[in-house]
């Protein structure tokens, strides 16, 4: 299986750069894997695929405004630091992507919010990782959160805004879960007034967390695509979530995923009896067709970039990639909005 087998082409005007307003009037795209079959919905629909039972099983985290500009000591060089995750709180140590990453060197300082407070470089991880140590003496995340965009993709040709730390944000996303610097974007076509809806009608909403990080920025660069190795993302899934679905399973009833975070979690997380386990740690979970997926019988799922990662679970869930390719050619025919503010699919 190669990486070419899962390119195509894009066209500028398909991407979105804004989201749907309100949320659930996203256009859905849905696919029966088994048949081959589409047809054409709008987000607010989708209940009406759904029973009394069935789970819809969505990841909390919440996205934290990890992208910040500061500039860098004596050379006023203007510094864009991408934050990933902490490290040590206590020490105030992080792990960050830095731009341009040829100005940053070990020893460098960068200053933020009118010279307020800087972090230095303390280590070198990639070519553009770096590890930091803030000097700020108070609540660093209380700052961040105040000075800090959402670093929404670099495909989005825009700069990001205020609104964007509401839009770029699930409905569900829990405040004690912050760490994630993307959304499961999937989740985004959610409004609290659908998610009413489903409890209304016997739908269980089930949160799992998993910590998107780094990887959704990332797209697989080798040809070979069995050689390909994600980035660990921090995942937990509680008793409580793990009872309901399970319970769910063995009355044969549906366990929609909605976005690939929450499958690699389930995923990661499977008893040899095919049930899902109470688990949390750390997850490398890679996708790829061809799979059988042990806990999961229905995705949700946005449309996605070329070559990615994200793409490559959606063909696996489909069965193949000629499946989901078809459903991809058939959206961008129809005019559908493509990748993270886009539009929606459900594959069953």
């Amino acid at each position: 299986m190669k990486l070419s087998e899962f390119k195509y082409p894009v066209p500028k005007s398909a991407v979105a750069k804004f989201p749907a307003d309100p949320r659930e009037s996203s256009r859905l795209l849905v696919l029966d894997k088994e048949t081959g079959e589409m047809v054409d919905k709008e987000f607010k629909n989708i209940l009406d695929f759904m029973e009394k039972g069935d789970v819809i099983v969505v990841n909390d985290t919440r996205v934290f405004p990890a992208r910040m500009f500061g500039k860098k000591e004596k050379t006023n060089a203007k510094i864009e630091v991408m934050l990933l995750r902490e490290l040590k709180a206590q020490e105030r140590i992080w792990d960050v992507l830095v731009e341009p990453a040829r100005k940053v060197r070990i020893g460098n300082k960068i200053y933020f919010d009118n010279n307020r407070f800087y972090c230095e470089i303390i280590d070198n991880t990639t070519s553009r990782g770096r590890t930091v140590r803030f000097s700020y003496d108070g609540d660093l995340h209380e700052v961040i959160e105040r000075i800090g965009q959402m670093p929404l993709p670099e495909y989005i040709k825009r700069e990001p805004n205020e609104h964007d730390k509401e839009t770029y944000q699930c409905v569900f996303a829990n405040p004690a879960k912050v760490g994630s610097i993307a959304p499961p974007t999937a989740g985004l076509h959610f409004s609290e007034k659908l998610l009413k809806q489903a409890e209304k009608k016997g739908i269980r909403v089930v949160p799992i967390t998993l910590n998107i990080g780094q990887g959704i920025f990332e797209l697989i660069e080798v040809e070979d695509l069995t050689k390909h190795r994600m980035y660990s993302e921090y995942f937990e899934i509680t008793k409580d979530s793990a009872e309901v679905i399970n319970k769910a399973l063995k009355a044969r009833k549906n366990v929609y995923a909605v976005g690939c975070s929450v499958v690699r979690a389930l995923e990661s997380s499977v008893l040899t009896s095919g049930i899902v386990k109470p688990n949390k740690g750390w997850t490398d979970k890679y996708i790829h067709p061809p799979y059988e997926f042990k806990i999961a019988t229905r995705f949700i799922t946005n449309f996605h970039q070329p070559g990615s990662p994200a793409l490559l679970v959606a063909a696996a869930f489909a069965g193949n990639k000629e499946t989901v390719f078809k459903a991809y050619k058939r959206a961008l025919k129809s005019e559908y909005r493509f990748f993270a503010y886009g539009d929606a699919m459900l594959i069953k």
